[in-house]
């Protein structure tokens, strides 16, 4: 096919057809020798002289092109810089909103490959294929890796805005159903069906409900002796998981500080923030994100809406967001979840770390150079590193007061000595960070999983990565209030019960993948903290024997065995006591310490949760229930964003 566009020619004639044979070269370019970006530039005043130095001495430094940071301060336009690169390599700019590109091309190639490489195949022009480039630099090596049908190939440039919006103009259908099913399908819930989960809780309900008619001693000895094994089960989990972190910590102090070299060359980090139905968080998450010190030349945040969310959209329509924040706009689906939205934002990322918050995090100005050197330093198998989730609400009230220790005790007890056993790690929503390669290999987010992050780590535990906890915080809003908490606790425990589900479905092969140790791990981190908050009721009743009431145990258990019995309940109290103190010792959080006393009063809302976590596995599992954000917060002073640095990009 001929294309019947015409081309702009940036380096010095006016018009010319691609399908002409390959003009001359001027002698320097055949000699391969080329211009200096920076002379282009600087002849075309289209950069301040100063500036350039600058982003030249960030060159020197950093691995990263020199348009990419002129670009990352507002330095320069980036039709300016495409000008300026089209004259460098003699080669023509393409307008692709005028002359669109031949979709066939692009199936060939993949638009997944098109949008990591930056690339778009435009044209076939008798036997030369015209592909469209933003990194001309790298184009010699492309060439190597491209199909043989792709062979010969001629170079034109365009910007990356361009290339994404004419593939999205193209082929955003097909990148979001691809999104939809980037995990396997063995190891997605997508399969599972609501009629067959419905049945065998129908079913369930039906043999308890016969038995306790039936055989009514037999079964509630059953069930309270489920209720026992899976209550010592995790009290024991957690015991020697606050012991190691107790050892660790003493080790700690004994042992010098590890190195903290900053690597040579820092990486490009990529972050994705899904948003959803935030009227007013843009201006302060402009704010919270631009208070990250890493260098702006390597740091790429998308912010994640939905197409159907104007009240977001409009948002950020109304915000400055400087070149290193975009927006890309999910379509709309059969689906609407947070890891279905992360699935397709993740063709857009330009980093080789992938790295995810929530709308309303305030992470450690540090934090992005933390992860960096953590990563060079770390063994290839650690794939993703884990940071320390917080509150800077805990005084609110008291749920808010409970919410901030059980998130203490969790993220500062048992995560790390959880890592230091080397059991299963399940990840949490937010200030994760993952190496690209490995994220992709596993095929991302399961968009089904209302629990992704959970299921994210037992599935790189099963291909033989590795979580590390790093030294690092993020603040967030704790969720301090009654029915919004257990909508977000039910969602939760909903996914850890379809997590479990999925991974069971073979646990043959999950005990090979895993080993006898952390499978016993994933089966009380899974299914006997589920358990418990399900047959919590069970457990109250037991209190009745310090009153010396009645209650059926009596009848099952000998006199001997009552004592123990209250002994094993008394000891989970005082466990989680003792964890809980260990976690808010520190001078943030010891105002807290009073307040550990009663947790108990606090976990009973966790089986309200569990049983709507149930009862919506059955009727809507992928149902994605949304938590409101910026009820509680005291914003920090807004960041001031230059005006050259406010070019929004948006994908949709």
């Amino acid at each position: 096919m001929e294309a019947r566009g015409r081309l702009r020619v940036v380096g010095g004639n006016e018009f010319q057809r691609i399908g002409n044979a390959a003009r001359p070269q001027p002698a320097a370019a055949r000699a391969g020798r080329r211009p200096p970006l920076g002379q282009i530039l600087t002849e075309m005043q289209a950069v301040d002289p100063g500036n350039l130095l600058k982003a030249v001495a960030i060159r020197a430094r950093e691995d990263v092109r020199l348009g990419d940071i002129l670009l990352a301060h507002g330095w320069v336009r980036e039709d300016d810089l495409m000008t300026a690169l089209a004259r460098q390599w003699s080669a023509s700019a393409i307008d692709l909103s005028r002359d669109p590109p031949d979709p066939r091309l692009i199936d060939e190639i993949g638009a997944e490959t098109c949008l990591k490489e930056t690339i778009l195949p435009w044209r076939r022009i008798g036997d030369t294929v015209v592909i469209a480039t933003a990194r001309p630099e790298d184009f010699a090596a492309l060439r190597e890796r491209l199909p043989a049908a792709f062979l010969p190939c001629r170079m034109v440039i365009a910007s990356e805005t361009a290339i994404h919006a004419a593939l999205l103009s193209r082929r955003q259908t097909a990148l979001i159903r691809r999104a939809e099913h980037r995990v396997p399908v063995i190891e997605s819930c997508r399969t599972s069906s609501p009629a067959v989960a419905s049945n065998i809780a129908l079913g369930l309900i039906f043999a308890l409900a016969l038995g306790l008619m039936a055989l009514p001693l037999a079964t509630f000895s059953l069930i309270f002796g489920w209720t026992i094994l899976t209550l010592i089960a995790a009290m024991g989990l957690k015991l020697v998981a606050c012991g190691a972190e107790i050892w660790a910590h003493r080790k700690r102090r004994a042992d010098p500080p590890p190195d903290t070299t900053t690597p040579a060359r820092l990486p490009v980090v990529s972050i994705l923030l899904p948003l959803l139905h935030e009227p007013d968080i843009a201006g302060k998450l402009v704010a919270r994100i631009g208070q990250l010190n890493y260098p702006r030349e390597l740091l790429d945040v998308l912010l994640i809406v939905e197409a159907d969310d104007d009240t977001t959209r409009d948002a950020l329509a109304r915000t400055r967001l400087p070149h290193w924040m975009r927006v890309v706009t999910v379509p709309g689906g059969p689906i609407r979840t947070k890891p279905r939205a992360m699935n397709y934002a993740l063709n857009f990322c330009r980093g080789s770390i992938i790295g995810v918050y929530d709308a309303e995090d305030r992470p450690d100005p540090e934090q992005l150079h933390v992860i960096a050197r953590r990563f060079a330093a770390a063994p290839s198998e650690v794939a993703c590193l884990q940071g320390i989730l917080d509150y800077y609400n805990p005084r609110t009230n008291w749920l808010a007061r409970c919410f901030t220790i059980e998130y203490a005790t969790w993220f500062r007890v048992m995560l790390p000595g959880m890592a230091r056993l080397g059991l299963v790690l399940p990840l949490g929503g937010t200030t994760l960070f993952f190496r690209r390669d490995a994220l992709e290999e596993l095929g991302a987010w399961d968009a089904h999983n209302v629990t992704e992050d959970a299921d994210l780590g037992l599935r790189l535990a099963r291909h033989g990565y590795r979580t590390e906890m790093v030294p690092t915080v993020t603040h967030e809003e704790a969720n301090c209030r009654p029915l919004p908490w257990i909508r977000q606790r039910s969602r939760w425990l909903k996914g850890y019960a379809m997590t479990w589900a999925v991974h069971m479905r073979n646990p043959a092969a999950l005990w090979r993948d895993l080993g006898p140790k952390r499978f016993i791990g994933v089966q009380i981190v899974f299914l006997a903290s589920l358990s418990q908050y399900l047959l919590a009721p069970v457990l109250w009743s037991c209190w009745l024997l310090l009153f010396g009431l009645p209650h059926p145990v009596g009848a099952v258990l000998p006199g001997g065995a009552i004592p123990m019995l209250v002994a094993v309940l008394v000891a989970s109290e005082l466990v989680n006591v003792v964890a809980a103190a260990w976690a808010v010792r520190g001078p943030a959080h010891r105002h807290l310490l009073p307040w550990t006393v009663t947790m108990n009063l606090y976990f009973p809302l966790g089986a309200l949760a569990a049983w709507r976590a149930i009862y919506e596995a059955v009727t809507r599992p992928f149902h994605w229930e949304k938590t409101a954000h910026g009820i509680f917060e005291h914003e920090p002073e807004a960041i001031p964003v230059p005006v050259e640095a406010a070019q929004r990009k948006t994908l949709q």
